[in-house]
């Protein structure tokens, strides 16, 4: 049985923190006086502006300013600044027994996949894959992918559409979200934090990786047995594809289809979700249903 937490109201506040990577203080003030203008009230956490070599503070301060809103009661839900490296550095320290009483949406992508899939796989705890702070600029404030987070922060059905892709294997399903970023996938592969996909739609994205290492982690999620049962598949955007002098032959989403060829789930790609702008909030670990036809695809949150 799922825990779902609380959706938020006007009022509500936010958390603002960074438990990987560093980012500039102005970009997440920027994100704040957003969410403001969504009726809600923000905090923004010490590990913001702040930074480490390439973390925004030292493991224990931010598991530290983790613990703190994950625990403290007044906050609803928390926003992650930004992903890159380090979520999975504190990820076994943190005590989740007050948030499995008191769960909060946690909102993040990429290097946050960690801990979808751990809320996922140790408390069947849903949270939400979403843009960030890093996300939220003058240019995207007010598109459709930065209203997405909204509209899942105050618990309306989400209801996304992509377009037809010549790859798409047509077909219906019903099943919870899980995945997310695929490097992050395949580092907790065999871990705790794994979740069981029988039964679920996958989500895949990634950035910057060599085409022969998108092989090889696809390989280590079939070998797995990531892919063997799922309800669906959804392939986002691999942005900055990399190549090394001799080319793989293959590009991502070729090399994804030659991997599940062999399964009858449906499958789409180049669905609007990863690091890019076109970035959906999906709630992870909630039950959607995903229709991939000749027209189009839809993915509709299931109540």
């Amino acid at each position: 049985m799922i825990k779902i937490p609380p959706y938020l109201k006007k009022g509500d506040l936010i958390g603002i923190m960074c438990p990987s990577s560093k980012m500039e203080l102005q970009a997440a003030e920027f994100a704040a006086d957003v969410l403001r203008s969504w009726g809600y009230r923000v905090h923004l956490g010490i590990t913001v502006g702040t930074s480490f070599h390439n973390f925004s503070a030292p493991d224990e301060l931010r598991l530290e300013e983790l613990q703190d809103m994950m625990d403290d009661p007044e906050i609803k839900a928390i926003l992650f600044g930004r992903g890159g490296y380090g979520m999975v550095c504190i990820l076994d320290r943190i005590n989740f027994t007050r948030f499995r009483r008191f769960p909060k949406w946690l909102c993040g992508y990429s290097d946050i996949t960690v801990l979808h899939t751990h809320l996922q796989s140790t408390f069947k705890i849903p949270s939400i894959h979403s843009l960030m702070c890093s996300g939220i600029t003058p240019a995207t404030k007010d598109n459709a992918y930065v209203s997405s987070l909204k509209d899942a922060l105050s618990g309306k059905r989400s209801r996304y559409a992509a377009d037809a892709h010549d790859m798409n294997r047509p077909g219906k399903a019903t099943g919870a979200l899980t995945g997310g970023n695929l490097t992050l996938l395949s580092n907790v592969s065999g871990t705790v934090s794994q979740p069981n996909t029988k039964g679920k739609i996958l989500i895949l994205e990634d950035i910057g990786e060599y085409r022969y290492n998108v092989d090889r982690m696809m390989y280590n999620l079939k070998r797995a047995g990531w892919l063997d049962q799922l309800a669906g598949l959804v392939v986002g955007s691999f942005a900055d594809p990399r190549e090394t002098e001799t080319q793989f032959g293959q590009t991502e989403f070729e090399i994804i289809r030659n991997m599940v060829a062999e399964y009858g789930y449906p499958v789409c790609y180049n669905f609007p979700v990863g690091h890019q702008d076109e970035n959906f909030a999906l709630k992870m670990g909630i039950p959607h249903e995903l229709k991939v036809t000749p027209r189009g695809v839809s993915l509709t949150e299931v109540r």
